[in-house]
């Protein structure tokens, strides 16, 4: 799980955990790009899009993209104009404000479940 806002970050990844997932929390793209390609375990990315760095969430979901294909991303933004557009297909989308189920929701219906 990739975000900024470090009260969300806890707050998501808590609720996540309690859905049953396994979560690394990372504050910035950069940070989540390099415990990506240190965790061959990683399987889903759930991130922001606007963040500060290096990247972007875009930027990030189009190299992990490239790098592991078969990983199910997952973005999230409270800005749904520009920022949608520049998702890709294939990728799934949360507009924030969301609750922690429907996330889930989301999540599991990337995966296929």
């Amino acid at each position: 799980m990739v975000e900024d806002e470090p009260l969300l970050l806890m707050h998501i990844a808590d609720e996540l955990v309690k859905a049953g997932f396994d979560v690394v929390e990372s504050p910035n793209a950069d940070h989540a790009l390099r415990r990506i390609s240190i965790d061959p375990t990683i399987d889903i990315l759930f991130t922001d899009v606007d963040m500060p760095g290096s990247m972007d969430g875009v930027a990030l979901s189009e190299i992990v993209s490239h790098q592991r294909p078969d990983m199910v991303i997952v973005m999230t933004s409270g800005e749904t104009h520009e920022e949608l557009a520049a998702v890709k297909e294939g990728v799934a989308f949360i507009p924030k404000p969301y609750v922690p189920a429907e996330l889930v929701e989301v999540i599991n219906a990337a995966l296929g479940e």
